[in-house]
């Protein structure tokens, strides 16, 4: 059972955002400040990634904790109403993201998962120079 009408229900569910959500318009221009360039949402990859730098080989996920099921994390709560939808939906999301990941990995990309809770004010900073970090160290000469 729904605690929303079907109507505010909708309406929320419209407001989410597949694609430039505001954590990942956070790391795209945080990368394009240290002079980074990137294509966004490559459909020619696996799981079309939300980032991807094809110089350094690397893919970036900026995943939500709530729709990717992040363990441990206080953004994600399951929902007390409907959980069986709730669970098979979340659980499907995380299946769906380590067989991408799995692919990707095949075909010899590095993969960088970054979580909304990581881009949360105190750790921002952090979180975006650890990123830079990871991608400049497979640079191939």
């Amino acid at each position: 059972m729904d605690n929303h009408s079907k109507k505010v229900r909708s309406y929320n569910m419209s407001r989410i955002r597949s694609t430039n959500s505001k954590p990942e318009t956070l790391v795209r221009k945080y990368l394009f400040s240290k002079g980074l360039r990137y294509r966004k949402n490559l459909k020619a990859l696996p799981g079309k990634p939300d980032i991807v730098l094809k110089k350094y080989k690397t893919v970036i996920f900026v995943n939500g904790c709530f729709w990717h099921g992040h363990k441990n994390c206080k953004y994600f709560v399951m929902p007390k109403s409907n959980t069986d939808y709730w669970n098979k939906k979340i659980s499907h999301n995380i299946e769906r993201d380590k067989l991408t990941y799995q692919k990707l990995s095949n075909l010899g990309w590095n993969i960088i998962i970054v979580w909304e809770c990581e881009l949360k004010n105190d750790v921002k900073q952090n979180t975006l120079e650890c990123i830079y970090h990871n991608i400049l160290k497979n640079i191939k000469y």
